[in-house]
């Protein structure tokens, strides 16, 4: 496949390319090498860049809906406003990236390397985010509804205000993260390590925390009704005015060491 002089194909160099606002649907660039090439606006809808090396390129707004981009190298990428739902990218390494705005509805990042990654209002709705790397991760204002988060790594990341209602964050490493005023109403939190997070302000509504470590947590001014806080492991050190209204604290530890009846 030719195309502008470019030929493309498994393993084809590419590095340095200046390929926007091209038609690259269903290409196979398995294994090709676009570090640093700019792929601005150009659709690569259901395109195979398993394995690729797309470090440092740029791909603000490309389409890569339905895109193979399993174990690809995105580290440093530029992926602003980029409309990427339904894409495999477990397994891909996305340290550093700026995802900015993108639209990743539905698509699997399993195992993703997503280290102090800019997510600032992502879509992450119904995303597959297990054992995903997001520590020290920017998902402020982010839409996570429904994301699939178990045993993800989120030490320090930034999720303020964010969209986490009905996720699933069981297992979760939550150590000094941010979640001031979250939305994680019916979310599932179950043996979570939420030590030291701020929850200052968020909305918990029905979400089951059961045996989660809520050790040093601020939860000031949260909304637990009705969660599920049985057996939690010290309820955090600030809870001044929280809504605990019809939630059940049965073996929970309490700010003063004492065991919830």
């Amino acid at each position: 496949m030719e195309v502008n002089g470019y030929k493309f194909g498994p393993g084809a160099d590419l590095s340095g390319a200046k390929l926007e606002n091209l038609d690259l649907s269903s290409a196979n660039l398995e294994r090709a090498n676009l570090s640093d090439a700019t792929l601005c606006r150009s659709n690569l809808h259901m395109a195979k860049l398993d394995g690729a090396n797309l470090e440092g390129a740029n791909l603000t707004g490309a389409k890569l809906y339905h895109a193979k981009l399993r174990g690809v190298n995105l580290f440093l990428a530029k992926l602003t406003g980029a409309y990427m739902p339904g894409a495999n990218l477990s397994y891909a390494n996305l340290a550093c990236a700026d995802l900015r705005g993108v639209n990743l509805n539905g698509a699997i990042l399993e195992r993703a390397e997503l280290r102090g990654a800019n997510l600032l209002v992502a879509k992450l709705g119904g995303a597959e985010l297990i054992d995903a790397d997001l520590t020290s991760a920017s998902l402020s204002g982010a839409y996570l509804e429904r994301a699939n988060l178990e045993r993800a790594n989120l030490c320090m990341a930034k999720l303020e205000r964010a969209n986490l209602a009905n996720a699933n964050l069981a297992k979760a490493n939550l150590t000094d993260a941010n979640l001031e005023r979250a939305n994680l109403t019916g979310a599932n939190l179950e043996r979570a390590n939420l030590n030291r997070t701020d929850l200052t302000g968020s909305d918990l509504t029905g979400a089951s925390l059961f045996n989660a470590d809520l050790t040093g947590a601020n939860l000031c001014r949260a909304n637990l009704k009705g969660a599920e806080l049985h057996q939690v492991n010290h309820l955090g050190q600030e809870i001044w005015n929280a809504n605990l209204t019809g939630a059940n604290l049965t073996g929970a530890t309490m700010p003063d060491g004492s065991i919830h009846d």
